[in-house]
């Protein structure tokens, strides 16, 4: 039914739905749209109806916002928009088509489907969903933990807990998180970083596996419908997402467990001018999306066919409304920018100096106790990683950390010296503007690129399966097979892939900065060398849950050093050291000291593959034990290192060896009371690639005196 409006006229703001007292506010932003056309979905009586409503210039527009009140509107209702303007691409750049029905950018819910359903809806019906609030949050609150405490663990909701060794109920499903909070809280993690959850079409993809003829899905989801609905796929019910979301993010405050989610607005699912047009295209083409000022083709700074215009007012409005209403209404507790380096270029795609939308994320109250990370880099070669901002409120995924540990454990010449920058928090990332080891998130491994366990088993990409003939992914790994590409017995090849795996996490967990971690690194998770598995909806992505119990002695590897660093301060300072290497400072004085196979002696040359430090927990405010840990970069011989005595302090002290990646689990990782004792001027053998640790402990013949 078609219908001149007899409706109120309805308020500008706030945009999108609003429930009144007088009914449901609808409003959109559009400044270059010639007629603006309301569809309404519902039902009346049990019988579905459409209701079609042209919007008034006049009565029903704003500035540049059309809107209307719709009174005793009946839920749950679907809607949409039909937007007529110029179609000019090449010209004006305007890409209006009234044949379609565009999506609300302000929608919450989006019409539901199961994983894997075909969306048949987009562009034909409204898929905007309205539903009645109603949720409890029973006095949940934000966890707030410092950013320097925190674990984090990145993991993909489906992936996580489909594969039926899972043995959960609902798998792939925000629910099938709650049911694997028992396990989180056993590794220890503080935080969960979910890969995108809002809408997607996960059938978007053309790409075929030459290997089986499946038809491969976009798994990833970085391809962003909405930057508000939650994915109705994600869910046990998915028709009501918004409240199984909130359910999962309860249950994870309640057990102490953070929510960050990685968020996609650098591009849309709309792509290039010949991809779908769902929403931004059909609604204001020109200040979505960066677009080249003479030819107007997209400028295309995401590798996705589109680039968001982050930095236009309008833009910038709808972002900081998304983080806020996720903030509000959601109660997650910090975002992973992707591709962060987009939201600093400007309408032409320049990069600004202070960018509008980067400051105003990090000033923002309302987000003033969210942690907000950064992918320092775009896909045009921008690479921003200790750059992307001065302001301290940003952190950082640490790029520089993850290749600089695996260059050391590669073998690679010219090494040490970096690693040890790495391993002190990034100074020269992050000092210099007054920010703080926590500033830097470290990670070895990610949802892109290879597994731990791939990283120590493959030289080279195998992504064949993925149906674009082995060119996607990173060519660049820093990895190496340890001696034999891909699967093999061999004993001595296992053997040196379970002690780097060991030993990069030792780094990983034992440096200053936040550790952050893919879920399944913990249980040794391959993808069969795959680095780019972004389309895999199979056994390559889903986590193989009977590895944990196979692999139960690397699960309690890291299980432990996730205890080491929650219980001693001394891997969570709030500060950089004071003293890098001073060798004219008596060594209870250093807050850490380097040294190499000889206390006081580190060699920084390129040939050298060793290093070792000192951690001094006399010098923090806060008390801790001293730690003494040992690296051997060499790739084939054994290192021999000479302990130091622990700091001078007024009780004697001595040293245990607790973790020795040479051994096999569980003797790699001893508790205290257990460990053996290490003499002052022993030496120590560590192997190749491999790591030792030892702890101060007060010695017995002076307890009593304490």
């Amino acid at each position: 039914m078609n219908q001149l409006t007899t409706f109120p006229a309805g308020l500008p703001l706030p945009l999108g739905t609003s429930p009144t007292p007088a009914g449901m506010n609808f409003a959109l932003f559009s400044r270059n749209a010639d007629a603006v056309t309301l569809i309404l979905e519902f039902k009346k009586r049990g019988k579905p109806q459409q209701l079609k409503i042209k919007l008034h210039p006049k009565i029903n527009k704003t500035g540049d916002i059309w809107h209307i009140l719709i009174p005793e509107l009946s839920m749950p209702c679907y809607y949409g928009y039909r937007i007529s303007g110029p179609f000019d691409p090449e010209g004006s750049g305007h890409a209006y088509d009234d044949s379609l029905i565009i999506l609300d950018p302000y929608a919450k819910e989006l019409r539901s489907s199961h994983w894997g359903e075909k969306w048949g809806g987009l562009g034909k019906q409204p898929c905007c969903r309205i539903q009645p609030p109603h949720y409890d949050w029973e006095d949940d609150r934000p966890l707030n933990i410092p950013l320097k405490d925190s674990v984090i663990y990145e993991l993909h909701v489906r992936g996580f807990t489909q594969d039926p060794s899972s043995h959960v109920a609902h798998p792939g499903t925000f629910k099938g998180i709650t049911e694997k909070i028992e396990y989180l809280q056993d590794l220890g993690v503080t935080a969960v970083e979910l890969m995108p959850v809002t809408e997607f079409n996960e059938n978007e993809t053309l790409f075929i596996n030459p290997e089986t003829g499946e038809k491969l899905k976009n798994y990833w989801g970085y391809s962003p419908l909405s930057f508000f609905s939650p994915k109705s796929g994600y869910c046990s019910q998915p028709k009501d997402p918004l409240n199984e979301f909130r359910d999962m993010v309860k249950a994870l405050h309640k057990a102490g467990i953070e929510v960050i989610l990685d968020i996609v607005y650098n591009h849309t699912a709309e792509g290039g001018i010949d991809g779908p047009t769902t929403s931004f295209r059909g609604i204001d083409n020109t200040i979505y999306y960066l677009l080249d000022p003479w030819t107007r083709n997209y400028l295309n700074f995401s590798g996705c066919g589109n680039t968001c215009n982050c930095n236009h007012p309008i833009v910038r409005s709808l972002i900081m409304d998304a983080l806020h209403w996720w903030v509000i209404e959601m109660h997650v507790d910090g975002f992973r920018f992707d591709l962060a380096s987009i939201l600093g270029r400007d309408s032409n795609g320049h990069v600004l100096a202070n960018p509008p939308m980067v400051e105003m994320i990090a000033e923002d109250p309302v987000l003033a106790d969210t942690k907000i990370i950064a992918e320092a880099w775009d896909a045009a070669g921008l690479y921003q990683v200790g750059s992307f901002s001065t302001h301290h409120r940003w952190a950082e995924w640490n790029g520089k950390f993850r290749d600089d540990v695996r260059s050391f454990m590669c073998g690679h010449k010219n090494t040490v010296a970096s690693l040890a920058t790495r391993i002190a928090g990034s100074s020269d990332l992050y000092q210099h503007s007054d920010r703080r080891p926590c500033n830097s998130i470290n990670f070895i491994t990610s949802h892109d690129g290879f597994t731990l366990a791939d990283l120590v088993s493959y030289n080279h990409k195998h992504n064949l399966p993925n149906g674009e003939d082995n060119r996607d992914g990173d060519n660049h790994n820093i990895s190496w097979n340890s001696g034999k590409e891909g699967p093999t017995n061999d004993k001595a090849v296992l053997a040196l892939r379970s002690r780097r795996s060991r030993t990069m996490l030792a780094i990983l967990f034992l440096s200053q900065g936040v550790p952050m971690i893919v879920a399944g690194d913990e249980f040794s998770r391959t993808q069969q060398g795959n680095n780019n598995a972004w389309c895999q909806d199979n056994e390559t992505s889903w986590l193989n849950w009977q590895l944990w119990k196979k692999n139960e002695t690397m699960f309690r590897f890291v299980q432990q050093l996730i205890r080491l660093r929650r219980e001693h301060v001394v891997f969570r300072r709030d500060d950089f050291f004071l003293t890098a290497d001073n060798a004219d400072e008596p060594l209870h004085m250093q807050e850490i000291s380097w040294h190499s196979l000889l206390p006081g002696q580190q060699n920084w040359s390129d040939g050298c593959h060793t290093l070792s430090f000192l951690l001094n927990g006399s010098q923090l405010p806060e008390e801790d034990d001293d730690f003494y840990v040992m690296l051997n970069g060499n790739i084939q011989t054994t290192k021999t290192f000479t302990i130091p005595a622990p700091p001078i302090r007024p009780h004697q002290r001595i040293w245990k060896k607790i973790i020795d990646t040479g051994l096999s689990g569980p003797e790699d990782f001893m508790e205290l009371h257990a460990a053996p004792t290490v003499k002052n001027g022993a030496r120590v053998i560590v192997p190749n690639m491999g790591c030792v640790v030892l702890q101060s402990t007060i010695a017995k013949t002076d307890k009593g005196k304490k």
